[in-house]
């Protein structure tokens, strides 16, 4: 099986105002879907990011103190998945529960080194 990352962009605008009742059912969505995808022995891993970050501009010499990125594109987390190919990868990721808040997942395959 070959390794898919999902790039997760999005959504966190829409969870800032939520209660905390819906972010513990949303975290339990994540929590299954990742689950069923762990069952079936395809989740290699993933994590979410915090918000704050850095950004490292013109080779290197210039450092910004935030992403350089709309709220829409800012990437909230990874995860890193096996399938056969780039459509069963693409299967797996129809049931992520982030787009229901405006998620976009890009699947890029993981190059061999």
């Amino acid at each position: 099986m070959k390794e898919f990352l999902y790039i997760i962009r999005g959504g966190q605008e829409k969870m800032i105002d939520a209660s905390p009742e819906y972010l513990q059912e949303h975290m339990q969505q994540w929590s299954e879907w990742m689950g069923g995808i762990a069952e079936k022995g395809q989740l290699v891993g993933g994590q979410p990011l915090e918000y704050a970050g850095k950004t490292l501009i013109e080779s290197g010499t210039k450092i910004i103190d935030r992403p350089l990125a709309e709220g829409k594109e800012l990437v909230g987390g990874y995860i890193i998945v096996k399938a056969e190919n780039l459509d069963e990868a693409c299967e797996l990721a129809k049931g992520c529960p982030g787009f229901a808040h405006g998620t976009t997942l890009e699947v890029r395959e993981l190059a061999a080194m």
